[in-house]
């Protein structure tokens, strides 16, 4: 260890470090002024660096001129057994336990505790080691977190017996951690429930809303243990090993899953650890680099595994099992950690999902108290349904009915009903109402007392189509259409597009084959009628989508009305049902007006809204994205994060005129962006939205920011 150097070998150091300018032709400053101008400019100039740009991207820290340089008088804690420095927390960062969570060493300077070349001490330790510097830090820390109102990072030196607290900041900590800090602050009074919610972060609900290892207690998890190391980062981690940033990177292109794996990190490592699914290094503590970094990003994370000995170069790690003996592994095996316990297990451990109880449960109430904007789900299925009410949805905003069509015993009759004559067209509408019939009535009872929004059939009809070069697909299909396979052929080439996302498809479908319609139609009316009768709530919600022009809407809306009036006559009950339009063509958001005097909703389609108001494929966008971001010309990829200054202006715009005919108008989003913070943001605070809806797994991060968007109202 470095405080074990000799007079000598310290000035052995320094030579060596000299020699560094040498070789760049220049000679270390001796005057100190200069050494501090110097100083200041590198930290100036670390602004632009690479790594630097890496984290500002991570973190989507933008519009700042640059960084700050605080020059203070130095202490030392290398000067002997009465010296010492450390990093602490607290809180717990991991579980956010009111305790002290720390580390020291005696005799060291801070950047040994963070840089991990050493193995600290538990914080707790120095209450021995130095009563009374321990006991004027605990008074201190009390003193500083009743201050900000948060868990404070604090950072101090002892000099010769005497505390000099250097820095503190408000403390990054992972999910389960960030929930419990901001339900205790409430509990304790020192902060109200709106303010304890911006103390959680979206990302810190991804955290806790990701899969655990589903029997830690099992014999078989028990057997897999091969090493335990620090548990710095909660959570679990199963992906294959890999030692170096480019192959983490690598990997991640390829939608390979990786567990970096290094003797200790630096801020080089940062891209890497991004991309990592979980971080193991051998040295290192619970403050160290790669701990601090994973907690941030919710990577799980486990440091100072002593049993592990990593040769980067040969793309291998060993591992020395408790009876002495080794064991191997290379690059590319399976390994999985738990964070929780720092345990790290030999191959691919099975996860649970998780489950929204104890602290969670009572923080996501008061989310719910806060919000003023409904956060709904896009399912297809019932289980989707089940799911996103599991994870607090108030209704569906998005029931895709070509998602229904795609497993094997469906698709065939799709075909059918594209490809065969009147008879085999007819025969498939048949069967196919039964499908979807079926699955309305499961949806309807999963959601039952909540709105479900139906979108009739909107993709292009080519994409149910096989491909001309699967032949035993394409010759089953061809004798169940009577035909030959060559005959097939030239059928499905004429359906081909020349641009089939701006062709047949949408209410354009609907418009020319009526019968399609009149099918989805009868059989949620129907699936409606059979769930009000078995005791559940329904609301079904019917969406025409991809409408330009109000008389699109009003054709399409007739042929709703007349054959649900049909089904009410045949079963002599009636229900409830509403007739509503995707917003998603730039028309139809200029004629806004004229189509909410006919539709009884909107719900913006707002992926493809982006499509069409840049002009950007969103299937090719890829090719000239990351250049477009590099170079400042996008801030944001616009099918994450709604472009406010075109695509939001349009909406507004189209709520602003919507509602000038209806004041009343429900009007939502059901696009990617519906799960996106930033987005739903600004559908809350700007467009004045009356719900989001998205992913059954992103619903709880919607209803957090929802609640954040009302409080930075307030």
């Amino acid at each position: 260890e470095d405080s074990n150097l000799s007079t000598e070998d310290l000035k052995e150091v320094v030579v060596r470090f000299k020699s560094v300018y040498e070789e760049a032709d220049l000679s270390f400053p001796q005057d100190a002024y200069e050494q501090l101008s110097l100083a200041i400019g590198a930290v100036f100039n670390g602004w632009m660096g690479a790594r630097a740009i890496k984290y500002r991207e991570v973190e989507n820290i933008r519009n700042l001129l640059g960084t700050a340089v605080n020059v203070q008088a130095m202490v030392f804690g290398n000067m002997g057994d009465t010296s010492g420095t450390g990093v602490c927390f607290t809180r717990d960062p991991n579980n956010g336990e009111n305790e002290l969570f720390g580390e020291f060493l005696v005799n060291a300077q801070g950047e040994d505790v963070v840089a991990g070349v050493r193995t600290p001490r538990p914080i707790s330790e120095l209450e021995t080691e130095m009563p009374e510097v321990y006991k004027e830090f605990k008074s201190n820390t009390d003193i500083l977190e009743n201050h900000y109102g948060d868990m404070q990072d604090i950072e101090f030196t002892i000099q010769e017996g005497h505390l000099y607290m250097l820095q503190t900041r408000t403390g990054k900590r992972g999910g389960e951690a960030a929930v419990k800090i901001a339900v205790d602050l409430v509990e304790h009074e020192f902060v109200t429930k709106e303010e304890s919610i911006s103390k959680v972060l979206p990302e810190h609900l991804d955290q806790l809303l990701h899969p655990r290892f589903s029997d830690v207690e099992s014999t078989e998890y028990g057997e897999s243990v091969v090493a335990k190391g620090l548990p710095a980062s909660p959570g679990a981690a199963v992906g294959r090993l890999a030692f170096t940033n480019e192959k983490v990177v690598e990997n991640k292109e390829n939608g390979i899953q990786s567990i970096l794996v290094r003797d200790e990190t630096s801020p080089d490592d940062v891209e890497g650890m991004y991309a990592a699914e979980g971080i193991l290094t051998a040295r290192g503590g619970m403050t160290s680099h790669a701990a601090v970094v994973a907690r941030g990003w919710g990577r799980p994370c486990i440091c100072g595994c002593q049993s592990l000995s990593v040769d980067e170069e040969a793309g291998m790690m060993t591992v020395t099992l408790d009876d002495g003996t080794q064991k191997s592994y290379k690059e590319g095996d399976f390994l999985s950690l738990n964070g929780n316990t720092g345990e790290v297990l030999s191959g691919k451990q099975l996860v649970a999902p998780p489950a929204i109880t104890g602290n969670l449960k009572t923080f996501m109430e008061w989310v719910d108290e806060i919000r003023d904007m409904d956060v709904l789900a896009n399912a297809d299925t019932p289980n989707d349904a089940k799911e996103a009410r599991k994870n607090g949805a108030n209704g569906i905003g998005l029931c895709r009915t070509e998602h229904m069509f795609f497993q094997p015993e469906r698709i065939s009759k799709v075909r059918q009903l594209i490809l065969g004559d009147d008879e085999q067209q007819t025969a498939a509408l048949k069967e196919l109402i039964v499908f979807q019939r079926t699955d309305f009535e499961g949806i309807f009872k999963e959601m039952d007392g909540f709105p479900v929004t139906i979108r009739l059939l909107d993709p292009p009809l080519h994409e149910f189509l096989p491909s001309l070069e699967d032949e035993e697909i394409m010759s089953a299909l061809a004798g169940e259409l009577g035909s030959s396979v060559e005959e097939l052929v030239e059928q499905i080439k004429g359906q081909q597009e020349v641009n089939p996302m701006l062709g047949l498809r949408g209410c354009r479908l609907g418009i020319t084959k009526p019968a399609v319609i009149e099918m989805q139609t009868r059989a949620v009316i129907e699936a409606a009628l059979n769930a009000i009768e078995a005791g559940v709530d329904a609301k079904p919600d019917i969406m025409v989508p991809l409408v330009g022009k109000v008389e699109e809407f009003r054709t399409q809306a007739a042929l709703i009305r007349s054959v649900a009036a049909k089904v009410f006559e045949e079963r002599g009950k009636t229900c409830e049902f509403k007739v509503g339009t995707m917003i998603e063509i730039p028309r139809a958001a200029l004629t806004s007006h004229k189509i909410a005097e006919e539709a009884d909703f909107f719900s913006f389609g707002s992926n493809d809204l982006t499509q069409m108001t840049f002009g950007y494929s969103r299937d090719d966008v890829g090719t000239f994205l990351p250049t477009y971001l590099e170079n400042g010309i996008l801030l944001d990829d616009p099918f994450v994060t709604i472009d406010t200054e075109g695509v939001g202006e349009l909406i507004k715009m189209t709520v602003k005129n919507g509602r000038a005919v209806k004041p009343s108008l429900k009007i939502g989003v059901c696009g990617e962006h519906g799960g996106d913070p930033r987005s739903v943001e600004f559908f809350s605070n700007e467009a004045g939205l009356t719900y989001v809806s998205c992913s059954p797994f992103r619903v709880p991060i919607a209803r957090l920011a929802a609640a954040q968007a009302v409080v930075g109202r307030n």
